[in-house]
């Protein structure tokens, strides 16, 4: 089976120091696959790699069989690798519906007006406070906007660093449930995310990193009963 994604021997520098160190790993059409693992292991800068934000050292990134490594932000996502980033860097100034025009528009072609609306229909709360400014509404709503955004440049990949970083912990349900309906309707997920539990309960499939590198791998139930996964992540013993 081809992989949607696969990123062969990734390496990213920051100068004389190495981030990411030679990592391979893939996504399968319809999978949702998570990467954890402490802080500066090098999660964020393989996303960063793979959606064209950062360029890497060495290494292949290749979607459907076409190598995408070293091209810039704005053709990855047009070619359908789109970044929800940490922080969701949305434009706080501009309306909820401004926000979402502005990367309809981005993406090209004619529909706007109804590319915007099917999002506000999708996202309720979103329809609710489309001519509020984006920085005046709390982080899930903002989360939420973030989200929205990525989802009209039409990803075949949704990549998302960090979505229930900062939230309150009703906040975080929200968003994981938000990307289990994102999943269910059709869209595949890369996601890095600190809370490593909810995060696992989601994924197909995981990806340990530590020190730049890939620690352990597989399917994220059987990480769930890792006993090294449960001592550093998940705080002891989980019940299956």
């Amino acid at each position: 089976m081809t992989a949607l994604l696969e990123v062969r021997d990734l390496t990213v520098a920051y100068g004389h120091v190495q981030a990411v160190r030679g990592i391979s790993l893939s996504v399968q059409d319809g999978q949702i696959v998570t990467l954890i693992g402490p802080n500066g292991a090098g999660k964020s800068s393989t996303l960063n790699a793979i959606a064209g934000l950062v360029r890497p050292q060495r290494g292949t990134v290749l979607l459907e069989g076409k190598d995408m490594a070293g091209l810039p932000a704005h053709r990855a996502a047009r070619d359908g690798i789109v970044l929800v980033p940490e922080g969701r860097a949305i434009l706080q100034r501009m309306t909820v519906e401004e926000n979402l025009r502005l990367a309809a528009e981005m993406r090209g072609g004619r529909g706007v007006s109804a590319a915007v609306a099917v999002q506000l229909e999708n996202f309720p709360s979103l329809a609710r406070r489309r001519a509020v400014p984006a920085g005046q509404m709390s982080g899930g709503e903002q989360q939420m906007l973030a989200v929205a955004r990525a989802l009209l440049q039409k990803p075949r990949i949704l990549l998302l660093d960090e979505p229930s970083m900062g939230l309150a912990p009703i906040l975080v349900g929200q968003i994981f449930a938000l990307l289990e309906q994102i999943h269910r309707a059709g869209t595949t997920l890369l996601l890095v995310e600190q809370n490593a539990r909810k995060a696992l309960a989601v994924s197909d499939h995981a990806y340990v990193l530590e020190r730049g590198s890939i620690a352990l791998s597989g399917p994220a139930a059987d990480l769930t009963r890792d006993p090294r996964v449960q001592a550093a992540y998940l705080g002891g013993d989980v019940a299956v």
